[in-house]
């Protein structure tokens, strides 16, 4: 039998062009991409502002963005009782009905506790408030035991849970905390956006193995580059 021959199929560039011409994208259906977009994100001025330049109607009330990112920078901020707080004045099923998400919150105060060298008060809150829960949940006890354990060093930079007095562990809880508000306000957790961009991008790569076209390499600009056969 002949081998099956494996050359790739040449796509010019005016037909590939031709072929993305004949696909039809409605204005609407791009501008509530950049809408979801700007609500999931937490742009609130520039999601105003989309909406009276495009008349774009937002999934949810705009005014809630601000709490929501008012929430997230005290996160950030290692303010987690503000958090807590706020978070409950938004919608207190928010923790009521996810008891991870606040485990993580009071584990994000044992961090802060520990970090401005408040010992005796972090052992306490963490008797108190965590240890109940980790008696609870096997995966919050290893948790707590990891962080706990951040008092057994003088320098942090030897414990192996260093890392969650990190920047970016205040960023993941913060992540978290904003991912269960927009759940709770039936809205995505993450935006549509990346979420077609990384399509686009498998989708390419699919295409790579069997003909040569014109590929965007730069998504920022969408850019079609010329075949390279």
């Amino acid at each position: 039998m002949e081998a099956m021959s494996t050359e790739k199929k040449l796509i010019t560039r005016d037909d590939w062009e031709k072929r993305l011409n004949d696909v039809k994208i409605r204005k609407e259906d791009t501008d509530r991409l950049v809408m979801n977009f700007l609500v999931t994100e937490g742009y609130a001025e520039a999601a105003e502002k989309f909406k009276m330049e495009s008349g774009t109607e937002p999934e949810i009330d705009l005014a809630t963005i601000k709490d929501r990112m008012a929430v997230n920078k005290a996160v950030q901020s290692g303010n987690v009782e503000d958090a807590i707080e706020m978070v409950n004045d938004l919608n207190p099923e928010i923790l009521d009905t996810n008891p991870q998400l606040l485990f993580h919150l009071q584990q994000q105060r044992l961090i802060e506790l520990i970090r401005n060298g408040k010992v005796e008060e972090a052992l306490e809150f963490a008797q108190e408030e965590l240890a109940p829960m980790g008696e609870e949940n096997q995966s919050f006890l290893e948790d707590l035991e990891k962080t706990v354990a951040l008092l057994a060093f003088e320098d942090v930079s030897k414990c192996p849970a260093g890392e969650l007095l990190d920047v970016s562990q205040r960023l993941k809880t913060a992540s978290e905390v904003n991912a269960a508000i927009l759940t709770s306000q039936n809205h995505e957790k993450d935006p549509k956006l990346p979420s077609l961009l990384k399509m686009l991008i498998w989708v390419q790569d699919q295409l790579d193995e069997k003909v040569y076209y014109p590929r965007i390499t730069n998504l920022s600009t969408a850019a079609l580059e010329n075949p390279a056969v």
